[in-house]
């Protein structure tokens, strides 16, 4: 890429996340170009669909969520690493409003600009889960996918102001609910 468009690259994405920081999953591409300065034909060219973009803007994102849980792997009892890692996925899915359900379709979606970031974000979760499950401390009865879908509706409900102030209780009911033998208590030390 010319170093002018990685430029313009670099500078539609610096606006994307502002866009869609302030409207969330549904900002409008027209007014990611207009406010960048340039064309919705520079926008696309760029970022030809939706999901480009925000695959371009959550791949940062994602991608150091999937290190994070590998580093938890080997530094963290598995426990603890389960609930580090699912605490920092909850503030990440509150980071966008409506990042969860482009994550929920994309992760069944192979033809999805967002699916491999996705994947590679899920079995990282899995894994957590799986070592946790192994080592008797998490339900055996719950799979990635599940785990998934805990996350992602937590981060969507403390993302309401209504429940914005239960976020911390409402986290470690979560948590206990996915850990087994341990009480409340030890869980709030671990996140």
């Amino acid at each position: 890429m010319r170093a002018d468009a990685r430029k313009n690259y670099s500078h539609i994405l610096a606006v994307a996340r502002d866009v869609v920081a302030e409207h969330g999953a549904d900002a409008s591409m027209r007014d990611i170009a207009r406010r960048a300065g340039v064309g919705l034909a520079t926008l696309l060219r760029h970022f030809p669909t939706r999901e480009a973009l925000f695959e371009a803007l959550l791949r940062t994102n994602l991608d150091a969520l999937t290190e994070k849980a590998g580093e938890l792997e080997t530094s963290s009892s598995p426990d603890e690493a389960l609930v580090s890692w699912f605490r920092e996925m909850v503030a990440f899915v509150q980071s966008y409003s409506g990042v969860v359900a482009l994550m929920a379709s994309a992760h069944e979606d192979p033809d999805s600009a967002l699916y491999a970031t996705c994947a590679a974000v899920h079995s990282a979760g899995a894994r957590l889960l799986l070592r946790a499950q192994t080592e008797g401390t998490a339900r055996a009865d719950l799979d990635g996918v599940e785990l998934f879908g805990l996350m992602s509706a937590l981060g969507w409900l403390v993302g309401q102001p209504g429940f914005a102030p239960r976020e911390d209780h409402l986290f470690h009911v979560m948590t206990s609910a996915i850990l087994t033998n341990r009480p409340c208590t030890d869980i709030k030390k671990a996140a």
